[in-house]
């Protein structure tokens, strides 16, 4: 089998039988290869067992502990489907997502469960079929189909506990191929798009698409058998799949996971485990910079590091803080475009995408003009240069939505794969990432994407994060309002920030924060992507000091309780349609 292309994630795992290398670390355990594959073998006939008319779809609602591995593995083997819980959704939301991908069997554990409990999952996921992975009293039934001796069996029996479930299928064989039948078109995931909101938005993933991605990466970086792969990165998001898993997968590397991600236990984990290659995505390596630096921070075995969404300067801070070479690239869960860095690629810019990737006005149609800078390198036609990253190929790569056509065809339109992300090309066909298309503001009638003025406020030496967004202008469009952490020790000053911003060139006139929102930590995914929609809803009204120009022009002042009341009247009395939507 090592001799064919490799065009499945079963095909993957198989290959790593008698494999008797480390495959697998969590905290001080370890697992081989071969245990690896074993453990997944028992749980396919698990699932083989408790499998029920209809799609064969089962959610994982777990942290990133060993067992999620297990049963992703187990899942591919089986030709199952896996949804990908978000632990980070609550009540109807949650529950919300599991009815509608049709799941029929949940793996979750203890705290977990609490989520769901009492729910309505579908009619596919009744209590009985939640499966808790620690609980000592579990009630799930195991149906039995015969006994060794042909005869016939009891009715089905309670396990008391999920271990004794397991084992009564430990060392079970691999699924039987001519069985499964498992090709390249199996569907393999489930993946919820992050930010979604309305009609779930469930990403098709087949087999062979994620067994491709993973070859991608593994060749990219050069991933080997020796490398150790650390993934903090939750495990339901697409990026800890397709950057972390299956390229490991793919490479024969070892995987060392972390239950959740820890800005401080970042680098104790790169050298506990000998990782030497990383993946993000969100703000990871904002926080990782913000821990205190050491000296010998760059005396670790990291040697590569592959994300997205991280800010240029981090980018570069990263890499020569801690000795390893960052490359941030573009790519969606969907797979409709991606944009992909070449050695020449200019700082800040995300690389060229294939021909037919165009930058457009969504509002018309058109293809935007090429990007400006001045001579400091900064972009100087931001208003006409950002527009929203298109395909002309239709989307060559996506495979659809679970269910939402409304969704694909928002996606799928005149022909083209419309991302839903915000961008500008220079001249030499270079890509940038500005947003999404959710991120436009209109301030006296001019539109802009919030990512510039973000960038911009990242300069300022004292802040770690920041996220721009709209407000209601009670006339009529939208203010601009900013949440900033800053270091850890700093305070805000008001007067200096100002100063800070009459000295950006690049600052649009209208760019300019009236409200900023001193936040000792921002609310975050557990990407650790910013929840902007959070931050939009709480506006002036939260609990972390909020400074503000009551003159657009003038000085910021504290906002006190009598402001925050009159801001509120202003809004609730504006005339009804005055706020503009993003163009």
């Amino acid at each position: 089998m090592r001799g064919k292309p490799v065009q499945t994630v079963d095909e993957l795992i198989r290959r790593r039988v008698g494999d008797h290398r480390t495959g697998l670390r969590f905290g001080d355990r370890s697992w081989t290869h071969d245990e690896v594959v074993q453990r997944a073998a028992d749980r396919a006939a698990v699932l083989e067992r408790l499998r029920q008319p209809g799609p064969f779809h089962v959610a994982l609602l777990l942290e990133n502990v060993p067992e999620y591995v297990f049963w992703m593995s187990a899942a591919a083997l089986a030709g199952a489907v896996v949804v990908g819980g978000n632990p980070t959704h609550r009540g109807d939301e949650l529950a919300r997502d599991l009815s509608h991908t049709e799941c029929q069997l949940l793996v979750t554990d203890a705290s977990l469960s609490e989520l769901v409990r009492g729910r309505d999952l579908g009619p596919a996921l009744p209590p009985d079929r939640i499966l808790v992975i620690d609980s000592p009293t579990g009630d799930l039934i195991l149906p039995r189909s015969g006994s060794d001796d042909g005869g016939p069996e009891p009715a089905d029996v309670g396990l008391s506990a999920y271990g004794r479930l397991v084992s009564k299928m430990a060392g079970s064989p691999l699924p039987d191929p001519d069985h499964t039948r498992i090709s390249e078109d199996t569907l393999g995931l489930l993946l919820f798009t992050s930010g979604t909101s309305g009609a779930p938005k469930a990403c098709r993933c087949t087999q062979g698409r994620l067994a491709r991605i993973g070859g991608i990466v593994a060749q990219m970086f050069s991933l080997s058998e020796e490398d150790v792969c650390y993934i903090p990165m939750p495990l339901f998001h697409s990026n800890a799949l397709m950057a972390g898993w299956a390229p490991a997968l793919a490479a024969g590397a070892a995987v060392a996971l972390r239950e959740r991600f820890s800005a401080s236990q970042f680098l104790t984990d790169v050298r506990t485990f000998g990782a030497t290659y990383f993946n993000y995505v969100g703000k990871p390596l904002s926080y990782i910079l913000a821990t205190p630096a050491h000296p010998d921070d760059a005396v670790n075995p990291l040697r590569q590091v592959f994300g997205n969404e991280a800010a240029a300067s981090d980018v570069a801070r990263f890499a020569e803080r801690f000795g390893c070479a960052v490359q941030d690239a573009y790519g969606s869960t969907e797979g409709g475009a991606s944009i992909t860095r070449t050695p020449d690629t200019p700082r800040g810019a995300l690389g060229r995408a294939l021909p037919g990737t165009m930058i457009v006005d969504p509002a018309t149609g058109d293809e935007c003009p090429r990007a400006r800078f001045d001579g400091a390198g900064r972009l100087a036609n931001a208003e006409e240069a950002i527009g929203e990253i298109v395909s002309e190929t239709g989307g060559a790569g996506f495979e659809g939505y679970w269910h939402n056509d409304d969704a694909e065809r928002a996606r799928l339109r005149n022909g083209w794969y419309w991302t839903g992300d915000l961008g500008y090309r220079d001249e030499d066909d270079f890509f940038y990432f500005a947003g999404r298309n959710s991120d436009w503001l209109r301030v006296d009638g001019e539109n802009f994407a919030t990512a510039p003025v973000e960038g911009i406020l990242l300069r300022h030496p004292d802040v770690v994060l920041a996220s721009v967004y709209a407000v209601p202008d009670p006339a009529v469009g939208d203010q601009v309002m900013a949440a900033v952490q800053l270091t850890e020790g700093t305070a805000f000053d008001p007067g200096g920030f100002r100063a800070f911003l009459d000295a950006q060139d690049d600052l649009g006139t209208k760019w300019a924060p009236r409200f900023v929102r001193v936040a000792t930590r921002l609310p975050v995914t557990a990407t650790s992507k910013v929840l902007t929609r959070v931050l939009r809803a709480e506006r002036w009204n939260c609990a972390d000091p909020v400074w503000w120009r009551p003159e657009r022009d003038g000085d910021y002042r504290l906002l006190v309780p009598a402001d925050a009341v009159a801001l509120d009247e202003a809004v609730a009395g504006a005339p009804a349609g005055v706020v503009a939507a993003p163009r």
